[in-house]
């Protein structure tokens, strides 16, 4: 494969991760399952025991396909040292902030960040003796005012998961760089694609690739990408916590990475389609997409942001959980369940005012957050419309 540094993120995809020595002729990376490995001599034993890192050592330590898909992530993002793979996206989370805080440090936390990290801080990280310390995802450069001797970390989510508050992640990193503390961020929304983070200043960025990277909804990853002052140290505490990946999610880790671009755009398309839609509809108070206007940081993402992707929310204009709850019982295409980023679309209902502590939440009626798979959008929009009519008919 090509090592122009100068490639498009189109193509960086197709190829990234692909070497002679991994492949071995063929097109994708075969799947070494392994735990074992076996050396021809003590010599070569110590030899791996000495320099165990990306050769074959042990099979916890990985194999070409784990490697193939870690150094793929890898040089999606401009500017990293390296990518670790995990078992989900909450313990790549999880790792990437064990690998940075102590006890006696502080954590300041993004207040719209995903519930499974904030119950992670709360269950894991206080009983250890580090605080976490919540803020306005638009702070912007004002976190700043937020830092204290003992803040050692800054965490993002852009946008935020339920709400999608763009945050202003260059200022973020500007004034958290200036002070000596580390930032990461959680990309899972945008993926390298539509914002490389790396070259916007994050230390250490996050993805739930069982989302977008592996877009099929069959199977569990999560990775971490650092930059050369943090990989070292994310490297070192995913091996003590022994963090592994099976080969054969790996692998479909890889096979989704291959046509993440299109699938991206695609899901781009069809739900800013949707959300348009959903505007002008009287039974929406409002839409949450990033890429509207409407949405508190639009103009951030303008900025920042390659792109758009199939997640975002609606306000029902009124109404209680019940009608809500009848809402995304009746549709017909749409999904009730967790996770998103798959082929099909999805619809949740959800609540982000017990989840909030430094901000409020207030709406005019229930939140529905909706995934856009990569069905036709004239028929989501259909299915939608039934279900928005009877709504407004019964309220």
């Amino acid at each position: 494969m090509s090592d122009d540094k100068n490639l498009r993120p189109a193509t960086r995809i197709v190829e990234a991760g692909r070497r002679k020595e991994w492949t071995q002729g063929v097109v994708n990376t075969p799947v070494w399952r392994a735990s074992t490995i076996l050396f021809d001599t003590v010599a070569d034993l110590r030899a791996a025991v000495a320099s165990p890192n990306d050769r074959l050592y042990y099979g916890r330590r990985g194999t070409p396909t784990q490697w193939s898909l870690a150094d793929a992530l890898t040089e999606l993002e401009p500017g990293a040292a390296g990518t670790m793979l995990y078992p989900s996206g909450v313990a790549a989370v999880a790792m990437a902030l064990l690998s940075v805080l102590k006890p006696g440090d502080e954590l300041l936390m993004v207040d719209s960040t995903y519930e499974p990290t904030r119950a992670f801080c709360r269950n894991v990280l206080g009983p250890m003796g580090i605080a976490t310390h919540y803020y306005d995802p638009l702070a912007g450069a004002a976190i700043a005012d937020l830092f204290t001797e003992k803040t050692r970390a800054v965490f993002m989510e852009s946008p935020g998961s339920l709400t999608f508050e763009v945050q202003d992640v260059p200022a973020i990193c500007a004034a958290a760089k200036a002070c000596g503390i580390v930032t990461l961020l959680d990309n899972t929304w945008a993926t390298p694609l539509f914002f490389p983070a790396i070259g916007h200043g994050v230390d250490l960025t996050i993805l739930a690739c069982t989302k977008y990277v592996v877009g099929h909804s069959d199977a569990m990853l999560g990775s971490v990408t650092a930059n050369a002052e943090r990989f070292e140290a994310l490297r070192r505490t995913t091996h003590q916590f022994g963090q592994h990946v099976g080969p054969d999610d790996a692998s479909l880790g890889s096979r989704g990475l291959r046509t993440l671009d299109v699938r991206l755009r695609q899901h781009q398309a069809g739900a800013l389609e949707v959300a348009r839609w959903l505007e002008t509809h009287p039974g929406v108070a409002r839409v949450l997409h990033p890429a509207l206007p409407s949405c508190p940081g639009h103009e951030v993402w303008q900025r920042d942001f390659l792109g758009s992707t199939g997640l975002f929310s609606f306000v029902m204009a009124g109404g209680d959980d019940a009608a809500r709850a009848d809402l995304v019982d009746n549709l017909d295409h749409f999904g009730i369940g967790f996770s998103w980023g798959g082929y099909e679309s999805l619809a949740l209902p959800v609540d982000p005012r017990p989840l909030r502590t430094a901000t409020g939440w207030a709406a005019e009626g229930p939140l529905v957050r909706l995934h856009i798979g990569l069905e036709d959008p004239a028929d989501l929009i259909a299915d939608l419309r039934r279900g928005l009519d009877r709504f407004v008919e019964r309220r």
